[in-house]
């Protein structure tokens, strides 16, 4: 079986993990620190707070900027539903907007959706591709909105939102087997996450809480394995976009999509063919998956979503194995099974 995905796992992850196996630093520990300060200055930001998901990230960013009861927050129609359900976990009232083309948020309808309840836009670079960031922040700066870039699929792209937020899942570029990070170059925002992730408890640790905090914390081992893919992003970028490279080769053009910046999952254009291709690919033992479905088709958001480009595009597509020690003979015969 040639699995979806993959974690990239080397001596150097495993050695780190062992440094904290030997000091006992399974719960807390140096790594952390060591993590969120690499993985920031990569991204050129000056504040990284650590999490336990890509989802909790999103919900500490939302609650460091006050968004809560009342508020209205734009997300993509087309996105994984942990984007939406931050905003709902708030309070707040998520507002979604169809796709274009690309997957990504159709920049041109974002500003018929702002109200004035309207606090904030999530952009979401679906399968590595980057959303229209210089439309998007200009639209935020005229109208005074938050930007929390959701980066789970994009480690690679440059953030420019207000807080970039990043999963760390096994099936992601950069993994630490769960985790999150929000990264941001406000201080007060840094800290209000930092602390709403660490139970509220302030540096003296009196055991006072302000706050209602969360014990969202990343765990030493997590980040031990973390810090390492950072030091390792360019050769995983790079590995990544070979096989993006070999795909491109020999993928009968009919199934090929818009270019990606950086390569998450290799997404393709089933057609009216989805269910048929899928059946066809697990028969010669390779894994797919099934794209987003519309957040507006989802149960606790239901609304109109068969009229949408994104209901569209989640009966037409799939996402084909994707991840580091892929050989070109693994990709040459997960396309042969596509001719």
């Amino acid at each position: 079986m040639i699995r979806c995905s993959l974690p990239s796992i080397t001596d150097l992850e495993n050695t780190y993990v062992a440094d904290a196996m030997d000091k006992s630093d399974i719960g807390l520990g140096d790594y952390i620190g060591k993590f969120e300060g690499a993985w920031a200055e990569y991204n050129r930001k000056v504040y990284g707070v650590s999490c336990n998901s890509g989802t909790t990230a999103l919900y500490l960013a939302l609650l460091a900027l006050g968004i809560g009861e009342g508020d209205e927050v734009i997300v993509p129609e087309f996105t994984m539903i942990a984007t939406a359900w931050a905003v709902t976990y708030t309070g707040a009232t998520p507002v979604f907007i169809d796709c274009r083309h690309d997957l990504n948020i159709d920049t041109d309808l974002i500003k018929k959706a702002i109200t004035k309840k309207t606090k904030a836009i999530i952009p979401v670079h679906i399968y590595g591709r980057k959303c229209d960031m210089e439309a998007i922040n200009r639209m935020a700066f005229d109208y005074q909105l938050y930007v929390v870039e959701d980066m789970a699929e994009a480690h690679g792209i440059m953030p420019t939102g207000d807080i970039a937020c990043y999963s760390f899942h096994s099936s992601k570029i950069l993994c630490t087997g769960g985790g999150g990070m929000c990264l941001t170059d406000n201080k007060r925002w840094a800290d209000e996450m930092k602390k709403l992730a660490h139970l509220y408890l302030n540096k003296e640790m009196t055991m006072l809480h302000e706050k209602i905090g969360h014990n969202f914390r990343l765990s030493n081992i997590q980040a031990a394995i973390g810090f390492a893919q950072v030091q390792r992003i360019d050769e995983i970028l790079k590995k990544r976009k070979q096989i993006e490279t070999w795909y491109d080769k020999y993928l009968p053009e009919k199934y090929k999509m818009p270019k990606r910046d950086v390569l998450w999952m290799y997404d393709i254009n089933c057609g009216d063919k989805q269910e048929e291709i899928k059946a066809k690919l697990a028969l010669n033992g390779i894994e797919s998956r099934y794209f987003f479905k519309p957040m507006s088709e989802q149960p606790m958001y239901l609304g109109p979503f068969t009229h949408l480009k994104a209901y569209k595009w989640s009966r037409r597509g799939l996402y084909l194995p994707t991840y580091t020690d892929l050989t070109e003979d693994n990709i040459k015969k997960i396309c042969e099974a596509l001719e």
